[in-house]
């Protein structure tokens, strides 16, 4: 099936979970900056979720579906319609052949993720579809959607069929599906959320009063953030002797202190390694928090022990699987 971009939003990229085990090789991982939103996009329309979808910031494109398909729209509500029927986050939607996806103006977060049946069909580059902007590989060329671009996408699963069969194969419009992932799996995205953190390798070189601002300050997302770090604005933190410390690895999430005393957070197209010290680690889980946050949106800090941090992730894990197991029961093999 074809998809044709009517228009390429502000930056729309194709973007599946990343590059594992190309770091030692000086290879971000990239993916997805809102994973879970992506994840569930999959899980929605019956691919495995380490299928490729469009991840669209703050302006979303309009895309024509050459063929009918089953879609999802996760993360960042932006208003998307499908021949002018509204169409909302986190379901899974029949669009009929020759539909055209439009968005409207972010309402909460700034990230979209379109989900399609069989996945986005691209090169796969060092283990991924992803899009790596900076380097200029994976995805469509190695760069932004635009007008004119047409994607393919791959062979639809046998639960694909299924699903686009329950919700509205007859159907000549756009049909909502009548169920949706859990409510507790949807991140609870904020314009100021607080996000909460583990101690990094250096927070005991923060000065006390600094340590204070962390967790009792909110910071200020800085326009110069993108994809490889959000720069945060705001209390000017301090450590209590000043340190040259070797490059060591870096995490998505990882929170440094550059000389200047504004955080950094490093986010999925971080660099493999980093100098600066490591004043905190974002738990796993509240990483769409900050993916969904826009320039001059602020978010607090506040720290969890490591026990805690790996909790909430496999909680979180858990009922994926369930949600996962969930919509397999609902549309079993041999019906149709």
């Amino acid at each position: 099936m074809t998809l044709r971009l009517v228009t390429g939003g502000l930056q729309t990229t194709v973007q599946d979970l990343g590059r594992m085990g190309q770091q030692r090789r000086g290879i971000p991982v990239g993916g997805a900056m809102d994973r879970i939103a992506l994840r569930i996009g999959n899980e929605l329309v019956g691919n495995d979720e380490h299928s490729a979808g469009l991840e669209a910031s703050l302006i979303g494109p309009s895309v024509v579906f050459e063929r009918a398909t089953v879609v999802a729209i996760t993360g960042a509500d932006m208003g998307a319609t499908i021949d002018d029927v509204p169409i909302p986050v986190w379901y899974p939607v029949w669009a009929p052949a020759g539909a055209m996806l439009r968005f409207g103006r972010p309402r909460i977060g700034c990230r979209a993720y379109l989900a399609v049946a069989g996945g986005i069909d691209v090169p796969v580059v060092f283990g991924s579809r992803s899009t790596y902007l900076r380097a200029h590989f994976g995805g469509y060329e190695g760069r932004s959607l635009q007008a004119g671009d047409s994607l393919q996408t791959g062979r639809q699963s046998a639960l694909s069929e299924r699903i686009g069969h329950a919700i509205g194969s007859v159907n000549s419009r756009p049909t909502v599906a009548r169920w949706s992932i859990g409510v507790s799996l949807r991140p609870a995205y904020s314009a100021e959320p607080t996000v909460r953190v583990i101690s990094g390798a250096h927070t005991s070189l923060l000065t006390a009063p600094s340590r204070s601002k962390l967790t009792g300050s909110a910071f200020r997302v800085s326009s110069s953030s993108d994809r490889m770090g959000y720069r945060l604005e705001g209390e000017e933190l301090t450590l209590r002797n000043s340190v040259e410390l070797m490059s060591e690895g870096v995490a998505f999430g990882t929170v440094q202190l550059p000389p200047g005393g504004g955080p950094i957070v490093l986010m999925a197209d971080r660099q493999t390694t980093g100098g600066y010290p490591r004043i905190g680690e974002v738990a796993r889980v509240d990483l769409p928090l900050i993916a969904q946050l826009k320039p001059a949106d602020r978010l607090r800090f506040r720290f969890i022990s490591l026990d805690e941090a790996q909790r909430l992730y496999l909680d979180r894990e858990y009922e994926l699987a369930q949600a996962r197991a969930a919509i397999s029961l609902r549309h079993p093999q041999g019906t149709s």
